[in-house]
């Protein structure tokens, strides 16, 4: 019988995997002139995705040039200026498309083979506020590269600490503190039905040869971390994706806010949870996510969502406020009456 029911999962598993392929978007044609457009999506009546953020626009970004999609990572640039990085070695330079023309640019990333995917398949990305010099996890070679604010002079470094993390489960969220330290998570667990899997706090630049502190991040069940940056408070955002089997896969997503001074060696560091990227929310495979600070207002988090080049799966761009103890419900009144 058990032998049974391992057949029937493998032919299952075999179906899923032929549906994926079918439904996988052919490769886009080389463009020299490439649109990117910005569609806004109705959020009016849409409730909040939790206590400490409210949805103040979205919108479904396409593009006709091979370089868009597969964002994997974001950072802000300041001033309302975003950065957006794939998996496939290609970035994606836009402002805020609620205030006024996000005038994007797109190209490759950092001086990297395009042929090799161990060089290109950046999962996560931080950035100094000051310097403007920019970091890049890499998730097949589990390194942490450093380059100018320009992407221009890298310098890499594989850490010894990440040597034995699963290629595809490498360096999946990080962020740069604004004390100098960083923290590394990755997106793999410690056994099939954990919730706790690797993370270091370095107590400054890794690539300057920084040695790290282990600990464990422990996420609600069925959730991995994707991406993280820091609040104006100290504290960080960590963004979750959940994957729903069907065909074809479905995806969730959650935000939690956890304070770095809780981290301890060797122990588990949580969050806690203040949003639900769910229906009826515009929902997509999550995996980039930036805080931005405009002057004295509430932050802007910011999220976007890799689309793997797959037909059923689009490029969402959120814009939340980070609205913490006061609630969404509060900010949601507050705009209302404006």
């Amino acid at each position: 019988m058990l032998l049974l029911i391992r057949r029937v999962a493998i032919v299952l598993l075999c179906c899923l995997l032929l549906a994926l392929s079918w439904w996988r978007s052919p490769l886009p044609h080389l463009d020299q002139n490439p649109r990117v457009t910005f569609t806004p999506l109705d959020v009016a009546d849409l409730p909040a995705p939790g206590p400490g953020l409210a949805l103040e626009a979205a919108w479904v970004v396409k593009s006709t040039g091979d370089d868009f999609g597969s964002y994997s990572a974001l950072v802000s640039l300041g001033n309302g200026g975003l950065l957006a990085v794939s998996d496939r070695g290609r970035y994606l330079r836009f402002a805020d498309p609620s205030s006024s023309d996000p005038q994007p640019r797109m190209g490759r990333f950092l001086e990297t083979d395009e042929n090799d995917k161990r060089k290109v398949d950046c999962e996560s990305l931080t950035r100094d506020a000051e310097t403007g010099q920019l970091w890049a996890g890499y998730e097949q070679s589990n390194a942490i590269v450093r380059a100018d604010p320009q992407g221009r002079n890298p310098r890499a470094v594989h850490p010894a600490a990440m040597r034995d993390w699963p290629s595809n489960g490498g360096p999946e969220a990080m962020v740069r503190l604004a004390d100098g330290r960083f923290i590394v998570l990755s997106e793999s667990r410690d056994g099939w039905f954990e919730t706790e899997g690797p993370g270091l706090l370095f107590p400054s630049d890794p690539v300057d040869g920084a040695k790290p502190m282990p600990f464990q991040f422990d996420a609600p069940s069925g959730y991995l971390p994707t991406d993280m940056a820091q609040l104006p408070d100290g504290r960080v955002l960590i963004l979750l994706r959940h994957v729903v089997l069907a065909i074809p896969p479905r995806f969730t997503g959650k935000i939690l806010v956890a304070d770095p001074a809780q981290i301890r060696k060797g122990q588990a560091w949580r969050g806690k949870d203040v949003a639900d990227l769910a229906p009826p929310l515009p929902t997509d495979n999550f995996e980039g996510l930036a805080v931005e600070q405009r002057g004295a207002e509430d932050p802007i988090v910011w999220v976007i969502s890799d689309d793997n080049n797959a037909l059923f799966q689009r490029t969402v761009l959120l814009k939340l406020r980070w609205v913490g103890a006061r609630g969404a419900g509060a900010r949601a009144d507050e705009k209302g009456a404006r």
